[in-house]
């Protein structure tokens, strides 16, 4: 009987740990850009929002877990396990982050990863998740070569599932008593893009800049 032979990997280990991380600029005004250790106070106000809170558990941070949470995300980039941006205003290189976006539990060999954002007060209201969902899948699918991305989030909260949507990300279903929050568990709704699917247009998402 003839051997089956190994499927190889999606996309091939280094792919990411021998880049540098780029930074997007997006047409809503706003970049993504690797986090510095001079943010580590935005992630500490992040901890006190109560909508970040409620749907995204960061748990609470002091300034120095906070530069050490962000050494980690670039340790992460280097470990090929997440890709991790700060959204922040697109006019001068030492902007103030208004949210996060990136890519979780990444996987190269299965092609697969998922979508963690948030924004904050001064970030909301002007299109920035979607731009950055749709700018990051781009990344993603396009030119690191996953063949999956996906999107989480509790059935009760729409917000989420209207950036997954505009974003182009269909709903596939939901996923019973998926994720403990604060006040229970909760079913979740499971968005995903596939390589081929439709972009959502016109496009929204930028070049790449400079570092």
């Amino acid at each position: 009987m003839n051997a089956i032979p190994p499927i190889p990997p999606v996309v091939p280990a280094g792919s990411m740990a021998g880049t540098e991380q780029p930074t997007f600029r997006l047409g809503s005004g706003f970049q993504l850009r690797p986090w510095r250790p001079q943010d580590a106070e935005v992630l500490v106000a992040a901890c006190h929002d109560p909508e970040i809170q409620q749907w995204n558990r960061p748990g609470h941070l002091s300034p120095d877990g906070a530069r050490e949470k962000i050494a980690r995300w670039a340790r992460r980039w280097d470990d090929e396990e997440a890709a991790v941006w700060a959204i922040a205003p697109s006019a001068g290189a030492g902007s103030r982050p208004v949210g996060l976006i990136g890519l979780a539990d990444i996987d190269l060999h299965g092609g697969s990863a998922e979508f963690l954002y948030w924004l904050l007060p001064a970030g909301r209201g002007h299109g920035a998740v979607v731009d950055s969902t749709v700018r990051v899948s781009r990344w993603a699918l396009d030119e690191l070569g996953l063949h999956r991305l996906r999107i989480t989030h509790s059935v009760g909260n729409p917000a989420s599932c209207r950036v997954a949507r505009q974003a182009g990300f269909p709903l596939e279903g939901t996923m019973r008593s998926a994720l403990l929050h604060a006040d229970g568990w909760h079913d979740e709704h499971l968005h995903a893009r596939v390589q081929g699917d439709p972009w959502p247009g016109p496009a929204r998402d930028g070049a790449p800049v400079d570092r």
